[in-house]
C-alpha cells in the first residue's frame, strides 16, 4: 500500500522522467534529477532524405557531416542558439529523450526545464517550447542560459550582491549581471564557437586558397587556438583541404600565430560586449564585481588565454567555471529540483 503522505509529485517521479536540457547550438546535454548528466551529444541529426526518420543523432551523425550520399541528410538544426529547422529539431529531441528513457515507458509525461539564449524572440521561444512538447514534454519551463549558467557555476544569484557571468556558447555569447534571482543587465550577441570556426575557414581560404570544413577548423581551434600567443613559442598543425585553384587535395602548415590572427575580430566582439555590460552595471553592483570578479562559462571559454585577455582589458579578476561546458545544464537541473525556490528566475 502506498504511503498516503508521499507528496504527489514525488509519487509521479516513480513513473516519469523529468529532465533539464541545454539545447545548445553545438551540443545537447540532458540532466535527470538524482542521476546527473545522462546524455551529452553534438546537436546534429541525420535523417533519410525526404522524411524525418532519424538514422543517427549526436556523435554518429556529426561524423556524417559533409560525407553523406543523396539518400541521407545530416545537419545541425540549431543555429545561433535557436531553431533553424523545426521538424529536425523535434526529431532530434525526441531521439535523445528516447535514449534517456531507454526501453522504459513512462506513465506520466516529463516536466522539462530548457535553457535558451536571453536574446531569443517570442517567436523563437515558442518554437523551442512547441518542439519540446511535440517531443514528449508535459510542462515546459524556460530559463535564460546566462541565469542557468550562473546557477550551475555556483554563483550566489539569490543574494543581494552582483555576479557577472559570460557564457560563450556555440552560437551566442551572453553577458549578464545578476542579483536576487533577477537579471539587472544582459547583452547577447550571436557570436560564439561557430563564428570562431568560420573565421578560421575564411582565413585559410583567403591566405592559402584552401577550402577546409568546419570540423577541421574546430580541431584547429582546439589544438592550437589561443588569444594570447608568444611568437617564440608558436605551435603548428597540418591542415588538409581542397585547393581552390587546382581543385585537388592539399596540405598546409598552420601556426598558432595565424590562428590568433584569424580569431582576432571574433574575440574583440566578445571583449566589447563585456565592456558594454560593465558600463551599464549600477555602481553598487560594480563594486561587488571588483571584489568577486567575472565568471566564464560555455565551451568558448576554453579558448586558451581568454580569461587573461579579459582580465587585462577590464581590470577585473576573471576565472573560468570548473565545468564550463556543463554550467547551463547543471544550473537548469538545480532549478528543476527546486522549482519553487527558483521560479522567479524563470523567463516570463
Amino acid at each position: 500500500m502506498i504511503n498516503k503522505f508521499i507528496p504527489v509529485r514525488r509519487f509521479f517521479n516513480f513513473f516519469s522522467c523529468d529532465m533539464a536540457i541545454d539545447l545548445g547550438t553545438a551540443n545537447t546535454v540532458v540532466f535527470v534529477p538524482h542521476k546527473g548528466i545522462v546524455l551529452n551529444e553534438p546537436s546534429v541529426v541525420a535523417v533519410k532524405a525526404g522524411t524525418n526518420r532519424v538514422l543517427a543523432a549526436g556523435r554518429r551523425a556529426k561524423e556524417m557531416l559533409g560525407k553523406t550520399p543523396e539518400t541521407i541528410v545530416a545537419s545541425r538544426p540549431m543555429r545561433d542558439g535557436v531553431i533553424a529547422d523545426f521538424e529536425l529539431t523535434e526529431s532530434m529531441i525526441r531521439y535523445f529523450i528516447n535514449e534517456v528513457h531507454g526501453n522504459r515507458r513512462t506513465l506520466f509525461k516529463p516536466r522539462m526545464v530548457i535553457g535558451v539564449p536571453s536574446g531569443i524572440t517570442q517567436v523563437e521561444r515558442r518554437a523551442v517550447e512547441e518542439a519540446v512538447r511535440q517531443a514528449g514534454a508535459q510542462d515546459v519551463f524556460v530559463v535564460s542560459e546566462p541565469m542557468a549558467a550562473a546557477i550551475g557555476a555556483g554563483l550566489p544569484v539569490h543574494e543581494p550582491m552582483g555576479s557577472m557571468i559570460v557564457d560563450i556558447g556555440g552560437g551566442t555569447t551572453e553577458v549578464a549581471v545578476i542579483t536576487l534571482k533577477g537579471v539587472v543587465f544582459c547583452k547577447s550577441i550571436r557570436v560564439g564557437g561557430d563564428e570562431m570556426d568560420q573565421a578560421i575557414v575564411n582565413y585559410v581560404k583567403r591566405k592559402y586558397n584552401l577550402l577546409i570544413g568546419e570540423r577541421t577548423a574546430e580541431q584547429v581551434k582546439i589544438a592550437i587556438g589561443s588569444v594570447l600567443v608568444d611568437n617564440n613559442a608558436s605551435e603548428s598543425m597540418e591542415v588538409k583541404g581542397r585547393d581552390l585553384i587546382t581543385g585537388i587535395p592539399k596540405t598546409v602548415m598552420l601556426t598558432s600565430v595565424e590562428v590568433n590572427e584569424a580569431l582576432l575580430e571574433t574575440v574583440s566582439s566578445i571583449v566589447d560586449v563585456v565592456r558594454v555590460a560593465l558600463e551599464n552595471t549600477p555602481p553598487e553592483l560594480s563594486s561587488d564585481l571588483v571584489d568577486r570578479g567575472i565568471m566564464l562559462a560555455g565551451g568558448g571559454s576554453l579558448l586558451r588565454g581568454l580569461e587573461k585577455l579579459l582580465a587585462r582589458e577590464t581590470g577585473i579578476p576573471v576565472k573560468r567555471a570548473e565545468n564550463p561546458l556543463l554550467c547551463v545544464v547543471n544550473g537548469a537541473g538545480k532549478m528543476l529540483e527546486n522549482l519553487d525556490f527558483f521560479r522567479e528566475a524563470l523567463m516570463k
